[in-house]
């Protein structure tokens, strides 16, 4: 489970979704408030690394810029899919400063299968953007109706329907 800038708090659907999950691992960020590209793709890297079963990333927000610049580090790995949920559009006006280190995000395919949610009224990211990166990066493409950042200010903090998305994703990596 990666998290975006800030962490994901208790209410929020990756904080519920991860204790369900008997298996799922938190990566955990040195410093959430002022990230470092290479820290965060380094912890990242570590918890792939580290881990004893196949592997699918569940990233938000930042956390989704991260891992494509991880993914870069992926192939041949055990990582075998990816959910990724409101991706940061680096052009936006509403992106914080601090996450100006992440922009150049790569835009060649995912070396794994993946599914990517926007939202049709993110301030983070248009939904014409989230279709560009799905494009670029080979990923199933999944619109959010009125979902904000799709993160627990917005109201989703179990988010049965992401839920239900993802358990498509893990049906299609069976």
């Amino acid at each position: 489970v990666v998290p975006g800038l800030g962490n994901s708090g208790p209410g929020h659907w990756q904080r519920r979704w991860a204790g369900r999950f008997t298996h799922a691992t938190w990566v955990e960020q040195a410093d959430w408030d002022r990230p470092t590209l290479q820290d965060w793709v380094g912890a990242i890297e570590r918890a792939v690394m580290m881990a004893t079963r196949p592997v699918v990333i569940v990233a938000h927000s930042l956390g989704v810029a991260a891992t494509v610049h991880a993914a870069q580090h992926f192939r041949d790995t055990k990582v075998r899919g990816a959910f990724l949920v409101a991706p940061p559009d680096f052009d936006s006006e509403a992106i914080p400063p601090e996450a100006a280190p992440f922009a150049r995000v790569p835009r060649d395919p995912l070396p794994f299968p993946s599914m990517l949610v926007g939202s049709s009224n993110d301030p983070l990211c248009s939904v014409e953007h989230a279709v560009d990166l799905a494009t670029c990066w080979g990923s199933d493409f999944h619109v959010a109706q009125n979902a904000g950042n799709i993160n627990a200010a917005s109201g989703h903090g179990p988010w049965p329907e992401g839920l239900m998305m993802f358990t498509r994703l893990m049906q299609r990596l069976k």
